[in-house]
Formats: structure tokens, sequence, C-alpha cells
């Protein structure tokens, strides 16, 4: 996921702002890491740089 996506995404629950934490990164693309929302307490995986934005109870994980 490029970095630069943080400046439309926004939660799709509640559409709160989003903080990223990357745990692996190269150059400006996040590999791996994490979308969080304050505003709802969910957490949004990235892996291999594809961020897995659907609703929890929708989720395959």
């Amino acid at each position: 996921m490029r970095k630069d996506l943080m400046d439309i995404l926004a939660c799709p629950m509640c559409k709160g702002e989003l903080t990223l934490t990357a745990e692996e990164e190269e150059g400006d693309e996040v590999v791996r890491g994490q979308l969080h929302c304050a505003a709802c307490d969910e957490t949004y995986p990235i892996e291999d740089s594809i961020p897995n934005l659907l609703p929890p109870d929708l989720r395959d994980e």
C-alpha cells in the first residue's frame, strides 16, 4: 500500500480517520502492517501491500 493513500482512506465502518502502523516497508510502500481507527477501535491488516478494509465479520483471517 502506498503511504500517500492515507490522505483518502477512511474507516469503512464509521468513516473515522485511520492511523498507519508499518511492520515492513519497501521505499514508500507498506508491505505489511495495519490500519487502526481510534473512533470505533477497529484494526485492518495490510499484507503483501494490500489493505484489507472489509468489515471484521466479512474477513477471512
